[in-house]
């Protein structure tokens, strides 16, 4: 196990886990529709934001499931991409067009090819935007402290992620038989707003919905959950389970359903927006503004 706790917000997760289940996700076909599904109800949110971005940067664009949206969305801005490096050795470049092919002269709106976390220049974008992909990390507070350095001032973030009342029926499920924890723990809505004002984001407002899905049978729930993620607590049983067991988990997820006997489970949706803004210097008998910081607040006060 690979635990990360480098910090005081960091969770304790193994990130080989996570490192393996976004390998088998990006190797799919498409992203889950889970994911999608929450691009399309983040993306209900947008008309709300006055500003129109020149550019636009997907944190996790393939898992994310919300290119066309966002294209459809802000059609002249420039588009953006971080991937993952496993999910960029996992899905290749696709061949770069012909000097004659549309596909050259799609203007500002065509999506440059994915940029590593390093590569993306700060203060370079007007819109942050990651779907889904935040309870994959260990330390928020360390992605939003990046998310932070990559927008430019007034610029804005918005995310989604799941919260702790994901699979509450699968973890009593669990407690009840003694089964250890089938999932690492999810982080609270507003701890998550707390962490985004210690990373420097102002105004930052969170909400939440609970999605209740079910399925035909407790083979295609485990089927979805598996394509879902991994379980990463690291106080998960350890070794390999027994087909034997295998099937009494069957049978308990074939317990919850209801009177149509198809299984159910609770999946929470949390939602986060926040706006960089302007630096502000701590005012002291002596004080020293450096030249990039009194031009923000310059650009900040003139309205540009």
């Amino acid at each position: 196990m690979n635990a990360s706790t480098d910090s005081s917000s960091s969770r304790a997760i193994d990130t080989r886990a996570i490192e393996r289940a976004v390998r088998r996700m990006a190797q799919a076909a498409e992203p889950p529709w889970l994911h999608a599904e929450a691009a399309r109800r983040m993306a209900e949110k947008l008309p709300m934001i006055r500003r129109t971005p020149g550019a636009v940067l997907q944190w996790s664009g393939f898992l994310g499931a919300s290119e066309a949206l966002l294209r459809e969305a802000y059609p002249q801005a420039q588009q953006l991409v971080v991937e993952p490096a496993l999910v960029r050795r996992e899905r290749a470049a696709p061949t770069p067009a012909p000097w004659w092919s549309p596909r050259r002269w799609a203007g500002a709106a065509a999506t440059a090819a994915p940029l590593t976390e390093e590569a993306v220049t700060p203060g370079s974008v007007q819109l942050l935007w990651s779907n889904m992909a935040l309870h994959g990390h260990a330390d928020p507070t360390a992605l939003f402290a990046q998310w932070h350095r990559a927008l430019a001032v007034d610029g804005f973030l918005m995310f989604s992620t799941f919260g702790p009342g994901t699979l509450a029926e699968l973890r009593a499920l669990y407690r009840e038989r003694g089964w250890g924890s089938p999932m690492a723990e999810f982080v609270d809505m507003h701890d998550l707003g707390d962490m985004l004002v210690a990373a420097g984001f102002a105004d930052p407002v969170m909400d939440q919905e609970v999605l209740r899905l079910n399925w035909a049978d407790a083979a295609a729930v485990l089927a979805e959950l598996r394509g879902l993620g991994a379980n990463a607590d690291t106080r998960r049983v350890a070794g390999l389970r027994t087909p034997r067991w295998q099937q009494r988990l069957i049978e308990a997820l074939q317990t919850l359903g209801g009177s149509d006997g198809r299984p159910a489970l609770s999946f929470e949706l949390v939602y986060g927006h926040a706006f960089k803004a302007a630096p502000r210097p701590r005012v002291a008998a002596h004080t020293e503004v450096g030249l990039d910081e009194m031009r923000q607040m310059v650009r900040s006060r003139r309205g540009t």
